[in-house]
């Protein structure tokens, strides 16, 4: 903290500042399929953040969190962003995977994750009414940079196939995942994904991680041991 003046600490400042500090203090998340941005996001991005004093976060999910914001403009930010064609993530949004970069990138790499991204993105996109606290990881291979055990579903390329996995979390309490698939094709992978989501959702009142869901009967799983 060398360097670090008390003053710019939060709850440490004079009283208006504490006040504009909590004033200030709303945000926006850019949703960043693949985690790629072009340099037309990026210049969108950096023209809404100049305009409004916004300060850019890089999310653990891959995604972009603008800080800074305020009750009084918080929507018209959204509005902007929107108009410049980002996806701003609202209540009830797919969430998009977390990906490793993959092939041909990473020398341990089997498969194209931002392929296979975008393939799970543009299939399930657009839903909306999902429930919160559920995350997508996808690994490109067994060493699963992405975290692909350490959520709700787990994605991971084999020489033989994707693994999959259901039910890890991290937080207080880890949990890592169980495997629920072995060996599956890319097109199976894909509609696991979404009979998992859709399971989610029908067993899910508020919000719920799939961990205390997994030992349910009728979860769906590919084996069983």
């Amino acid at each position: 903290m060398a360097g670090c003046p008390i003053g710019g600490l939060p709850g440490f400042g004079k009283h208006g500042q504490e006040e504009n500090d909590m004033q200030n203090s709303k945000y926006i998340t850019v949703l960043v399929p693949g985690g790629l941005l072009d340099l037309g996001k990026v210049e969108a991005i950096s023209l809404v953040a100049g305009k409004y004093d916004l300060t850019c976060y890089l999310t653990s999910a891959q995604n972009l969190r603008l800080l800074g914001a305020s009750d009084d403009n918080l929507e018209e930010i959204k509005g902007a962003l929107a108009g410049l064609g980002l996806i701003v993530k609202e209540p009830g949004r797919f969430p998009k995977p977390r990906i490793c970069f993959g092939m041909p990138y990473c020398n341990l790499g089997l498969v194209d994750t931002f392929a296979l991204s975008d393939r799970i993105w543009s299939r399930f996109g657009g839903r909306t009414g999902v429930k919160p606290k559920l995350k997508i990881a996808l690994s490109g291979c067994p060493a699963s940079c992405a975290g692909s055990m350490l959520v709700d579903i787990g994605i991971i390329a084999t020489r033989n196939g994707f693994d999959m996995y259901a039910g890890g979390k991290g937080g207080a309490l880890p949990k890592i995942g169980k495997l629920i698939a072995r060996g599956l094709t890319e097109e199976e992978a894909v509609d696991l994904v979404g009979e998992l989501v859709d399971y989610h959702a029908s067993k899910t009142g508020k919000k719920q991680r799939m961990a205390k869901l997994i030992d349910e009967p009728d979860f769906p799983k590919r084996i069983t041991s």
